[in-house]
């Protein structure tokens, strides 16, 4: 029996059956006792059922469905359209960015399309093309690489020509467990990369193979480099690289230095540690003078010379001069001889103490020098 608080609720079929009866004859007063209902109920189903059979109200209730159903996917795609429009509008990701710099965005524009259209998180995502998952994910690394791109970015401050290998090598040895690949991640993320100048690529000729070191001070290697102070004054930099262990021996800023200034700066150097074997230079009057001849031929040093026009042929003080010039004389302006002095001195000091060199397994060339004594 039901209850007195529940409501009878009729099948279409019953509906029928009742209406059925009416047009039978059956008095109307008799079917309102019967069935429970009132007469204004049977009157509203016979102006919507009357004269139906079952079988037209089977198809009049499909054609309701399908008519609820095309108007949804109309109000749906209208919806869509307004959508795509708004985010063609709106610029989510730039063209060069990375997918995992992309996420962030996509899930700001997610929040985006569900407070301007008020829609679900499955529909603003199946939009986007934006899979749930990855929306509603969040990575507890993500916490991590705040701190990791602060001190990337400082580090890329004050090393501004390092690259993100050795930037890598550096938060290493700060203690930075991190992949390199994520370093680098980070680091195009931030817009850190650093340009470099393409070189003219020149026909390659024979070369001449010099024994290779296989121990310090077998072969030193020197050349000069010059630059301006702020007052347009020129000043040199004589640069000695040990060619085996990459340490600067000697990096001596001067308006003008002579043979036998070169001279007196390599028997400091030899105050401190042992004589080289073998030292080359190019045929620059500094170094083809009677001065370092005699330096030279005293202390039973070889002094080889490079052919003129191949400066390949000291490929090492080369390589160095390259770095001088990109990471120190590039980045200042000098404004006295005395702060070039400081600068180069400061620099000097990092190179051989602290800067990765990639060829010594990214170690210090004194770290290298040490490990090698030591072995």
């Amino acid at each position: 029996m039901r209850r007195g608080n529940e409501r009878k609720r009729y099948t279409e079929q019953q509906i029928l059956e009742i209406l059925g009866q009416v047009e039978a004859g059956q008095p109307l007063a008799e079917l309102t006792r019967l069935h429970g209902v009132a007469a204004s109920t049977i009157h509203r189903w016979k102006a919507k059922y009357g004269g139906m059979t079952k079988d037209e109200t089977k198809r009049f209730r499909v054609l309701e469905e399908e008519n609820r159903r095309l108007k949804k996917l109309v109000a749906d795609l209208s919806l869509d359209n307004q959508v795509l429009k708004e985010v063609v509008a709106k610029p989510v990701v730039t063209p060069d960015a990375t997918p995992q710099s992309q996420t962030p965005m996509k899930r700001e524009m997610v929040g985006f399309v569900r407070q301007r259209f008020a829609v679900s998180e499955r529909r603003a995502c199946r939009q986007l093309g934006f899979w749930r998952s990855t929306q509603r994910h969040h990575s507890p690394g993500e916490e991590k690489d705040e701190a990791l791109k602060t001190r990337l970015r400082e580090l890329a401050g004050e090393r501004p020509r390092f690259g993100y290998r050795r930037l890598h090598v550096l938060l290493g040895r700060e203690g930075h467990r991190v992949n390199h690949n994520r370093v680098y991640r980070i680091y195009r993320a931030e817009g850190l990369a650093v340009r470099r100048k393409i070189r003219k690529k020149l026909t390659a000729g024979e070369r001449l193979h010099k024994p290779l070191v296989c121990a310090a001070n077998q072969r030193w290697s020197m050349d000069f480099m010059s630059d301006h102070l702020a007052s347009g004054q020129r000043f040199r930099v004589l640069n000695v690289v040990d060619d085996f262990t990459r340490e600067c021996l000697l990096m001596h800023v001067g308006t003008s230095i002579t043979g036998a200034d070169v001279a007196r700066l390599l028997s400091g150097v030899l105050a401190e540690r042992a004589q080289p074997a073998m030292i080359l230079t190019d045929n620059g009057p500094e170094f083809v003078g009677k001065a370092l001849d005699q330096w030279a031929h005293e202390r039973g040093i070889f002094h080889h010379f490079n052919r003129p026009g191949k400066p390949i042929e000291n490929a090492y003080i080369e390589s160095f001069n390259g770095r001088v010039r990109d990471e120190c004389l590039n980045l200042h302006w000098f404004q006295t001889l005395s702060q070039a002095r400081l600068i180069v001195a400061a620099w000097h000091q990092d190179y051989n103490q602290v800067r990765p060199h990639s060829s010594l397994d990214n170690h210090a060339p004194q770290t290298f020098a040490r490990l090698e004594r030591a072995g």
